[in-house]
């Protein structure tokens, strides 16, 4: 005898029913991938330049006890800007956008990918030389936009042109305070090169006239003078 399956009832169809909703709601919507365009992988070069900023070397004319390159500058500039915006508004009341700087400050170098780490004393030379570099800046940066994808492009674009923002200041001192601590370390390993440079940048550092500055330089930088062994015994 054949074997009917029964009729599903009313209220089992009104559950079934609310089971595929709840199970449908359960399940996150597919995302769509943005049409790639006309974007060409072939010119996207941007992101391999940066890391070839580990190439780059730094103090180039100076003996160094620890060579350094760009890329640990650069992350040692913008964990150094995140300190200064922090005691900045937790200190002083300010109302800084530390994203935003130590965005700044991971590409406030980028550019050098191209044009190398030029020595101070060398940009510096006199008013025309410093002016030649400022436009060869401006082309490498052009240059490095122009690899960044164009469907992101205008991310990138206010983090590597001169940035007219306020919180350059912030970068700039930063980026004083990274050169002063690679002085520290230098003439703290015996290295006599460093002793000018040291003094010349603190007196950049004065100069500031920075609240933010005095307290970093008064409250964090003397653990750099000290040992590992110094600071693991207090």
């Amino acid at each position: 005898m054949e074997h009917r399956p029964e009729a599903a009832t009313p209220s089992e169809t009104v559950e079934e029913t609310k089971s595929e909703k709840l199970l449908e709601s359960a399940i996150p919507p597919q995302t769509e991938v943005p049409p790639v365009g006309d974007e060409d992988a072939s010119r996207n070069h941007f992101y391999a330049y940066m890391y070839r900023l580990k190439y780059i070397e730094r103090w180039s004319l100076m003996r160094n006890t620890t060579r350094e390159n760009v890329a640990e500058h650069s992350f040692h500039v913008a964990l150094t800007t995140h300190m200064l915006c922090t005691i900045a508004n937790e200190l002083f009341g300010r109302q800084l956008n530390t994203n935003e700087a130590v965005a700044l400050a991971l590409f406030h170098d980028a550019t050098e990918v191209f044009t190398g780490d030029i020595p101070t004393p060398i940009k510096h030379h006199n008013p025309i030389i410093l002016s030649n570099f400022r436009e060869i800046e401006e082309q490498a940066a052009k240059r490095l936009i122009d690899m960044i994808p164009s469907s992101i492009r205008d991310v990138y674009r206010p983090l590597i042109e001169d940035p007219s923002s306020e919180l350059k200041r912030y970068v700039k001192a930063a980026d004083l305070i990274d050169a002063y601590l690679k002085c520290t370390f230098e003439v703290g390993a015996g290295n006599q090169e460093f002793v000018v440079a040291k003094q010349q940048t603190e007196e950049k550092l004065r100069q500031l006239h920075m609240e933010e500055v005095d307290y970093f330089l008064q409250t964090l930088a003397p653990s750099f003078t000290m040992t590992l062994d110094e600071m693991s015994s207090l």
